[in-house]
């Protein structure tokens, strides 16, 4: 799939949508975000960018906020846990060359997340080219100063849960609970501190295919099922027990459901003219936002040699012939060819028999092991490879 990404996006890209729902296997799940996201494309156009922003010192202001937080990313992660370990380095050189790459917008605290996961999965280059196009094509303007992109989307997820759950919302709008206070964190770290991991990861897969509905959709599923019956807001009276319920999230609660795409478009243009009306025209000019991989790879001109895999180990074989030599080593193969085709016809060949040919029924030793097919897909047992 991957060596004709272009033909698949063009003309398959509901398999490609299936596959993603399905859950990316963990050996294909690096190269599947860069390629879903159009890092791949970003890079090679790019070629030496990020060695470049990498050598430069960054803005000192950035530089120290962004070394405090390093060792608060998953601190337990072996990748993480060491302080100054290799897994903080390329964290630390990710979040300075987005600053420099980007210095009108800086640094934000959610990025840190966003980058860890990605360097997971991926190589800092590539982690880097991913995370410029989380930013500035799944989602603008999240992490610029102002954070009004983030307040503008709260107000679609209230919109959107009056439509799919009226209790929840008649609860949080009776206790006063504005929707950053409980989405801020879920959207711009992309739920990676609120689900368990396998489900985080089934969120990315999906989100990376098809953009940001599926985090109104997994915040919607969150909320409906935390808030949404009389029988479970009996012991969340107050604000504090509504956010402290909202802290504790049951992992089986996520999952795929209810919206659609041009549901979350057309609120999301009413919200607007809403916004502009009470806030007046926004103060931040983003870039539109890209809805998934395939409106991403439309918007960006492309080549084929932009999509080539290129392996990140080259090896080569002692045994390997040299380039000077290949002439000769190719007239020596021709005459062995020759002599033996000789051979063969002054010396008919015979049937030889294997004296250790295994046996057509199966050992006795074995005959009590019985192997089980598994039933699950591969999303459900999730065993990321770096951890």
């Amino acid at each position: 799939m991957l060596n004709s990404w272009d033909k698949w996006m063009a003309k398959r890209h509901k398999k490609v949508k299936e596959r993603c729902q399905k859950g990316i296997p963990p050996s294909l799940r690096g190269r599947a975000w860069l390629y879903l996201s159009g890092g791949k494309v970003k890079r090679e156009l790019n070629q030496g960018k990020f060695q470049k922003l990498d050598e430069e010192q960054g803005d000192p202001k950035w530089v120290d906020i962004i070394e405090r937080d390093l060792h608060r990313q998953f601190p337990f992660h072996e990748m993480f846990a060491a302080r100054g370990g290799h897994g903080q380095q390329d964290l630390f050189r990710v979040l300075k060359a987005y600053t420099l790459y980007r210095p009108d917008e800086g640094y934000c605290q959610a990025q840190a997340p966003v980058a860890a996961v990605l360097l997971m999965h991926m190589p800092a280059e590539d982690a880097f080219w991913v995370l410029v196009q989380i930013c500035e094509k799944y989602l603008p303007g999240y992490y610029s100063a102002g954070l009004e992109a983030i307040q503008l989307d709260g107000e679609i997820l209230y919109a959107l849960l009056q439509q799919v759950s009226s209790v929840a919302y008649r609860h949080l709008k009776k206790q006063k609970l504005e929707p950053t206070l409980c989405m801020t964190e879920w959207f711009m770290c992309i739920f990676s501190r609120t689900l368990p991991w396998a489900s985080v990861l089934r969120v990315w897969d999906m989100f990376l295919c098809e953009g940001v509905k599926i985090l109104f959709k997994v915040g919607l599923v969150l909320l409906k099922c935390t808030l949404g019956s009389q029988q479970k807001l009996k012991d969340c009276q107050s604000l504090y027990e509504t956010m402290e319920l909202l802290r504790a999230i049951n992992p089986e609660y996520m999952q795929e459901s209810f919206l659609v795409h041009e549901i979350i478009e057309k609120e999301h243009n009413a919200q607007l003219r809403r916004w502009k009306e009470s806030h007046g025209d926004l103060h931040c000019k983003s870039p539109p936002r890209m809805h998934g991989a395939k409106a991403i790879m439309t918007s960006e001109p492309h080549s084929k040699q932009h999509l080539k895999q290129r392996p990140a180990i080259t090896v080569e074989s002692p045994l390997a012939p040299k380039t000077d030599v290949n002439e000769e080593n190719a007239a020596t193969r021709s005459r062995k060819t020759k002599d033996e085709d000789e051979m063969k016809t002054a010396f008919p060949s015979q049937e030889l028999i294997n004296p250790y040919a295994p046996s057509s029924d199966p050992s006795p030793l074995f005959e009590h092991i019985t192997l089980k097919g598994s039933k699950e897909s591969l999303s459900s047992v999730e065993q990321d490879t770096y951890l």
